[in-house]
């Protein structure tokens, strides 16, 4: 009751808790003999960011003191931060990795480049480059820009924008989210 500040009010009938503090309250009963691997069902859903951000700190406590934890959510941005596997099921389970292979995997290794002016004309031009394996406009100044190698390839990348007449404001490695994962990841054929 003491990791999860509740020591406190350990007298208090529970039913005068707050939804955050019952949620607490239950992961702190799982945790009673001590097991060494856990299953959590959705431990934020419902709570305040207050609360919520108690319970991932908890969540990180335990994983840090060497615990297995099964996490079921629908919030990605929680699985991202709090898993360091991530099983994606669509009726089975159709992929299992970590969140960085996951992404490497789909999306490869880009940067967003942003321009000072437009960025739809140059994406033919960022698209003849042999080492550039996809480009999109990501919006009406940006350019992502899926790489070979970025380090190796970037330099290449910005002297041939600068060499067409573009003025490069910076370029950043782009890192899409668990959400675009997971999209991407149920569109693909599930193997008999």
């Amino acid at each position: 009751m003491r990791l999860f500040e509740l020591w406190e009010r350990r007298s208090d009938p529970v039913g005068g808790f707050s939804k955050g503090m019952r949620q607490k309250l239950a992961i702190a009963r799982a945790l009673l003999h001590d097991p060494a691997v856990l299953f959590l069902d959705e431990p934020t859903s419902g709570l305040d960011p207050v609360a919520s951000r108690s319970v991932r700190d908890v969540i990180k406590s335990l994983r840090a003191s060497g615990r297995t934890i099964f996490l079921t959510t629908h919030n990605l941005a929680e699985a991202d931060e709090l898993c360091d596997l991530i099983g994606v099921f669509r009726t089975r389970l159709i992929s299992l990795d970590t969140p960085a292979n996951l992404r490497t995997r789909l999306f490869g290794r880009s940067v967003r480049v942003v321009l000072v002016g437009p960025a739809a004309p140059l994406a033919p031009l960022v698209q003849q480059l042999s080492f550039v394996m996809n480009v999109t406009v990501d919006d009406e100044r940006a350019l992502l820009v899926q790489l070979t190698d970025p380090e190796k390839d970037n330099p290449v990348l910005v002297r041939a924008l600068v060499a067409a007449g573009a003025d490069v404001c910076y370029i950043e490695p782009f890192t899409p989210s668990l959400e675009a994962v997971y999209l991407e990841l149920i569109q693909e054929p599930v193997a008999g």
